[in-house]
């Protein structure tokens, strides 16, 4: 019995939570994501709504401006391939956008351009966005299309960039996008329940997966 005596300690100082400095039963569990955002997340590949249902639009004119958050509880309410192609163009020019505005946890916000005739000018530094009473302009612009920075589209012509938001927006608070003296503010009445609903739908559909 004297002989298992180390073994014994050597477990006992292993064990979760004892001999590492915490206090009984507040060891960090593995994965944690202790962030308000963690909360609002559904398991990938559950959600079905189309990127159109979770943005906001505007005409002006022949532009059509469409703004789309690329905040991660926000799209993977979208159907699968959605959320793959823009979590995707995030990844892919989100830190760009983020160098940019000069901060390293920035909104980032997908900005899709299109017109219905020739020669529609566009003003990019125009688009701001309104949050809980605080008007927001652009901190970084991340250019997807090569020719974005000519200010003019061509007839039917698409083009998109990634705008850079200061940290904090809060999506589930009034959002409202506005360009020039346009503005729309249909965020908390039609986008907002609708992400709530799917996303009640989309745990139920994971439960049922699992």
């Amino acid at each position: 019995m004297q002989a298992l005596k180390p073994i014994v300690l050597l477990v006992a100082a292993l064990a979760p939570g004892c001999g590492m400095g915490f206090p009984p039963g507040d060891a960090p569990a593995p994965g944690a994501l202790p962030t308000e955002e963690s909360s609002l997340l559904v398991p990938p590949g559950y959600g079905t709504l189309l990127q159109d249902q979770i943005s906001l639009q505007i005409q002006a004119g022949d532009l059509q401006i469409k703004v789309t958050p690329l905040a991660e509880w926000v799209i993977r309410l979208a159907a699968p391939d959605t959320y793959a192609r823009l979590r995707g163009l995030a990844e892919t020019h989100g830190a760009r956008a983020a160098r940019s505005a000069s901060t390293t946890e920035p909104s980032l916000f997908l900005v899709s351009l299109f017109s219905y005739r020739p020669d529609v000018i566009y003003e990019p530094e125009d688009l701001l966005l309104v949050n809980r009473g605080l008007r927001l302009r652009p901190l970084g612009i991340a250019p997807i299309s090569p020719s974005w920075g000519t200010h003019r589209l061509g007839q039917q012509e698409a083009r998109m960039a990634i705008y850079a938001f200061e940290d904090g927006i809060d999506l589930e608070a009034d959002l409202a996008v506005e360009y020039q003296d346009l503005r729309n503010e249909m965020w908390r009445e039609r986008v907002l329940p609708l992400l709530q609903a799917e996303r009640a739908k989309a745990r139920a559909r994971a439960g049922a997966g699992g």
